[in-house]
């Protein structure tokens, strides 16, 4: 089959995938842009499971502040190298999950992880990680948080 161009474009862009992966996923499933999708959060998966004993050494604080002023989120995201703690992908990604923290309050980084993300209930806390990790091709952590909230 024959994979359009236009195919191409509209995957990448929901997936932030490279062009090769996405052809081949394309390609692989027959051009179904579901099953390409999924090809794609496994492979993702996969390359987060290659890379997650590699060593986090640099990373960034991310805080984010909700509800005006009356609960503030701060996260601790870790990823290998000082040129991926300064991608803007790696800082919207720990915004992203400093704005979880704040909204949901999880227990521990466990907890967190398998919440459904607040923006897209099909994808948790663990996709949307593992999707950056399969894009940028270096092992993020999410090291630790803490949440405050006025009057506890």
């Amino acid at each position: 089959m024959k994979i359009d161009l236009n195919q191409i474009k509209e995957l990448r862009e929901l997936t932030g995938a490279g062009i090769m992966d996405v052809r081949k996923a394309l390609e692989e499933s027959d051009g179904d842009q579901k099953k390409a999708l999924q090809a794609l959060k496994k492979k993702g998966a996969e390359v987060a499971e290659k890379k997650k004993e590699r060593a986090t050494g640099a990373g960034l604080l991310e805080a984010y502040v909700h509800n005006g002023g009356k609960v503030v989120a701060v996260v601790e995201l870790l990823c290998e190298t000082d040129f991926v703690a300064r991608n803007e992908e790696f800082k919207a990604l720990a915004h992203e999950i400093a704005m979880q923290v704040a909204s949901m309050n999880p227990k521990n980084t466990e907890e967190l992880l398998k919440q459904e993300y607040i923006r897209d209930a099909s994808k948790t806390i663990t996709d949307l990680v593992n999707e950056l990790i399969g894009k940028i091709r270096e092992n993020i952590k999410i090291n630790r948080f803490q949440r405050f909230e006025l009057g506890e």
